[in-house]
């Protein structure tokens, strides 16, 4: 009888999966306490096999943030651009961005742009560039949602949809700062009825 078993298929390489995991270990080290073997060991790759496949450390950081941008940061706005009802849908996008600060399957808290990115943005090249063009489409994303509103008469048609869409943002950004000091989800969701208000009823101008 032949004992001899049969060796198994090695795993194939996913290189996306890889890339989580190297978002997850800058969002909890920081680009510079993030070492590579922090990085090789979380991705479960050896160093030669990193340099080949996303080339040195920088380019590797880039990617990760390029990464996270288009997909797994973008929770919030998916509430938002779901949600029928534009008022629930406001309140759906701070819940999304508060359950994604403080519940992240990594461990990780608040968000990885405002909670690593930003802090390296000024001495990271490429990282500034970055940041801004994911704010800037994040903008973006949010103004097109009221503007629809304003088109189906659900909005008052002066809503001031680019302000109240970095305004948005910028709350949310106060939510998941909060969330990375260690203030609870109950103790955030708190707070979601003035940010809603904030948002939807923007003070008259005067003139």
């Amino acid at each position: 009888m032949n004992n001899t078993k049969k060796a198994g298929r090695p795993k194939k390489f996913d290189r996306d999966e890889a890339l989580l995991k190297a978002v997850e270990v800058f969002w909890k080290q920081g680009y510079e306490g993030a070492s590579m073997k922090l990085l090789t060991d979380s991705m479960g790759i050896n160093s030669p096999s990193l340099y080949a496949e996303f080339g040195d450390k920088h380019r590797l950081y880039l990617e990760a943030i390029d990464r996270y941008a288009n997909d797994d940061g973008c929770a919030p706005l998916v509430a938002l651009e779901t949600e029928p009802d534009i008022e629930m849908a406001v309140r759906a996008f701070f819940e999304a961005a508060i359950d994604y600060s403080t519940h992240h399957a990594s461990g990780a808290r608040g968000c990885f742009l405002a909670s690593c990115v930003a802090t390296s943005a000024g001495h990271v090249d490429g990282t500034a560039e970055m940041l801004r063009a994911a704010i800037e489409a994040t903008d973006t994303r949010i103004t097109a949602r009221f503007d629809v509103e304003k088109a189906r008469g659900a909005l008052p048609s002066d809503f001031p949809s680019s302000d109240q869409a970095k305004l948005l943002f910028d709350l949310r950004q106060g939510l998941v700062f909060r969330a990375r000091a260690g203030f609870s989800r109950g103790q955030l969701l708190a707070d979601i009825d003035k940010g809603v208000a904030a948002v939807m009823n923007p003070a008259v101008k005067s003139g």
